[in-house]
């Protein structure tokens, strides 16, 4: 995927989210404007509807007060003997002998003359004995206006009930009308639903960027990869493509030229091998197929021999590599052929970034459970940008279109996960100019 069209989905997705979020606002806030205003019509209603109630309910209390108290000279006596406690409760003083089931019949009365389709209870207190007598629930239906809950029960409101001492008073309770004002539901805020949905949707998105970069990615690397195979590939192709033209079409080629061209193809023919073993044995790590076969080595036989081969072949003047062993046992239980190339990989890594002469320096440190090996070189370093990918498998610094440098960018992958296979770590540390070390830290018992 080219950067343009990178970029292009980026913007679009932004904008689709911003589109959506808009919306969403947009919907949320007329949402809540119309509930507001459903809940304030709601409750003005209610508010209205009970302030009707309470009316009429004091109509109606009056006019059964007026009923049992008739030797009133004027109902101007009846002001403040009916109060309401509570929105369901009102109370009645009266002054007269009460009967149970009078006041029942014209409660019954009263109510359907103010258009109280209401159940009700009602309960007698008589002050003298201080005891309260209750009434039986009330029920009111379209079919049987107001009858007892149960039939059954004969309750208190029996026609020879008779409450004879004056000085008490009534209550009537209306079990189903709410007693305190009502409180609106609370439903769980839109915004924290429209929260949820941005959080989500743009998790989706940045997961989304996260794969496609990480994708991206994954295909320079690879390019990258192919790149440099072929140039690794061309060289050793072209020289033994040349060597064999040479003994096949030169006539009077000595014997001796005939051996010089015949080493030349056998060594280009193991390079060539070693570089595609090497790719199939990172293979077979991805994949879990590659067994260790451990055994007890001596790490010092292997730097002795790495320092006698860095002398034999690295002609180059001031060129040197300093080995500097710690006292004690440098022996542990490892593969002998992985670990030899992880070292020599090392050494390979630090001849082929130094600029100019060559400078390494390897030493050993021994403790009761592991031995640390530090590889340091005073190369060209790494930046600090690509310190984080320099373990990943195919990756190189990038030098542009210039391949002086040789290699798949499969060394590094390759030592880490060896030296993990082995229960060990490894760590690095580097500037530019000033050279690169690396630390190996393996358990003598795995």
């Amino acid at each position: 995927m080219s950067r343009y069209s990178l970029n292009t989905l980026v913007l679009f997705g932004i904008l689709s989210i911003a589109s959506i979020l808009v919306v969403q606002l947009v919907w949320v806030r007329k949402t809540m404007e119309l509930q507001n205003t459903n809940i304030a019509i709601q409750e003005k209603e209610d508010s209205l509807n009970i302030k009707e109630f309470s009316e009429q309910s004091h109509v109606a209390l009056r006019n059964v007060l007026a009923e049992i108290n008739t030797s009133l000279a004027d109902s101007s006596e009846l002001y403040g003997a009916v109060k309401q406690i509570r929105s369901n409760r009102f109370m009645v003083d009266i002054n007269e002998e009460l009967q149970p089931f009078y006041l029942e019949t014209l409660l019954k009365k009263a109510f359907y003359a103010q258009n109280i389709n209401q159940d009700f209870v009602y309960g007698i207190y008589d002050c003298f004995t201080d005891s309260i007598v209750y009434g039986n629930l009330i029920k009111f239906s379209k079919e049987s206006l107001y009858e007892p809950a149960s039939k059954n029960q004969g309750g208190v409101t029996a026609e020879n009930v008779t409450i004879e001492n004056d000085g008490h008073y009534f209550t009537v309770f209306f079990p189903n009308i709410i007693a305190a004002p009502i409180v609106p539901v609370r439903f769980i805020s839109p915004w924290i639903y429209i929260g949820i949905i941005v959080l989500l949707v743009s998790f989706f998105f940045i997961y989304s960027l996260v794969i496609i970069f990480r994708q991206k990615k994954v295909s320079e690397v690879k390019n990258d990869f192919i790149n440099n195979m072929t140039h690794e590939l061309k060289t050793p192709i072209s020289t033994i493509s040349l060597s064999s033209e040479m003994l096949l079409h030169k006539a009077d080629i000595s014997q001796e030229n005939v051996r010089k061209y015949a080493r030349i193809i056998f060594e280009e023919n193991k390079r060539l091998e070693q570089q595609v073993e090497r790719v199939l044995n990172v293979a077979k790590l991805d994949k879990n197929e590659l067994v260790l076969n451990r055994e007890i080595i001596d790490i010092k036989e292997i730097l002795f021999q790495l320092k006698e081969n860095f002398e034999t072949f690295q002609k180059a003047p001031n060129s040197q590599l300093l080995l500097t062993l710690s006292e004690g046992s440098h022996s542990l239980n490892g593969d002998p052929v992985h670990l030899t190339n992880v070292l020599y990989n090392l050494m390979d890594n630090a001849i082929k970034y130094s600029d100019g002469i060559i400078h390494i320096a390897i030493k050993t440190e021994v403790s009761s459970s592991h031995l640390i090996i530090e590889f340091e070189d005073k190369g060209i370093g790494i930046s600090k940008e690509h310190q984080k990918s320099i373990f990943d498998k195919f990756y190189r610094v990038p030098t542009g279109n210039v391949h002086n440098v040789k290699g798949f960018g499969l060394g590094l992958y390759y030592v880490k996960l060896i030296v993990e296979g082995h229960g060990g770590k490894i760590s690095m540390r580097s500037a530019p100019k000033e050279g690169t070390a690396f630390t190996i830290k393996l358990p003598f018992k795995a």
